[in-house]
């Protein structure tokens, strides 16, 4: 099992932060940094910046939304962010929620699993370097009946295949991941319930006449160090209540939806309540220890040690963790912990 850092989203003034904490996981050995974006930070600038800073860890995005870009758009920036980097990028998309694509992008929240189908055979058609058309339901290139031709992208991106992760958590989009991507953004990843999900991957795996082989199964975990369990739990509580809560509608919320599933529905909704009710630290008290526990690594480094060995059973294959909350070097501390972890633990790869 592999290590990953998933620095979330960017521009509340801890840019430097988050670039030493970037610099740490290169010098660990880590594998991967991750960034996201909804509607502050862009993903790309940030990339960028971190792997003109960085020497051998690759950088992704997690994700980059598909509402937001246009396929060839996405292309052009994947092959140029492979280029500047030496190889290094990862191209992690996802299809937002309803809110952020129609609210924010202007674009509607409609066939979903379609349009990923459709953006990612695109992108890929794209930085293969064949000359760019498509007829589909959802993108037509060149458009008809007009001046447009097929173009070729002009960039060479350093390799001949840059991977492409799918953030899901639906299950027909489960499955969809297994079919068309090279791996899974995954999040709220609990070993004890990963084996629906990644059964789900599995299946559209078979469906496309592959295996699991090379398949990068890529969970977020946020980590918090200490031996008070709830003094760790506490800053994980505020995150999971933001999702659980507050990442989408009261009827539609992906996250809420897999926290019913995993057997948190009375919790999932208590938190949901609290939170559209503007009541956020009451939101947080109310996301159960339990669900924390089995959703992030907390305690001291002899729990995470031996926490780590069920995500590895599980099937992750790169594990990327999240020190979001404490000062810059209580959080360059827990990612020293769990590299040493992992390798106490016998699992590094």
């Amino acid at each position: 099992m592999r290590l990953g850092l998933n620095l979330g989203y960017w521009g509340g003034g801890d840019n430097a932060q988050n670039l030493a904490l970037a610099r740490a996981a290169d010098e660990l050995g880590y594998a991967v940094v991750w960034a996201a974006e909804a509607y502050g930070s862009d993903a790309p600038t940030v990339l960028a910046w971190v792997a003109a800073q960085t020497e051998r860890i690759d950088v992704g995005s997690a994700v980059m939304q598909i509402p937001a870009r246009t396929p060839a758009t996405t292309a052009m920036t994947a092959a140029t962010l492979d280029s500047l980097s030496g190889g290094r990028f990862r191209l992690g998309l996802g299809v937002s929620g309803p809110q952020v694509s129609e609210g924010w992008h202007g674009v509607r929240f409609d066939h979903p699993l379609a349009r990923t189908r459709e953006y990612v055979e695109i992108v890929r058609l794209a930085l293969s370097r064949q000359r760019l058309a498509h007829d589909g339901e959802h993108w037509r290139l060149p458009l008809p009946d007009g001046p447009g031709k097929a173009l070729q992208l002009t960039v060479h991106p350093v390799r001949p295949s840059i991977p492409v992760y799918l953030a899901s958590i639906g299950p027909r989009n489960l499955e969809l991941t297994g079919e068309i991507a090279d791996g899974w953004l995954g999040v709220f990843y609990a070993p004890e319930h990963a084996g629906e999900s990644l059964e789900l991957i599995r299946a559209g795996r078979s469906a496309a006449g592959r295996t699991m082989d090379g398949f990068d199964v890529v969970p977020t975990v946020p980590v918090s160090v200490g031996d008070d369990l709830e003094a760790c739990a506490a800053p994980v509580r505020a995150y999971s209540a933001l999702y659980l809560g507050g990442m989408g509608s009261r009827t539609q919320n992906f996250y809420n939806a897999l926290a019913v599933r995993m057997g948190f529905g009375d919790a999932a909704r208590t938190v949901q309540d609290l939170f559209l009710d503007r009541l956020h630290r009451e939101a947080a008290a109310a996301v159960p220890l339990e669900f924390v526990d089995r959703t992030a690594l907390i305690g001291p480094p002899e729990r995470i040690r031996d926490r780590l060995h069920a995500y590895a059973e599980s099937g992750v294959t790169t594990l990327s963790v999240a020190a979001h909350a404490g000062p810059l070097e209580a959080r360059l501390a827990a990612l020293r912990t769990v590299a040493e972890a992992l390798d106490a633990a016998g699992l590094a790869s």
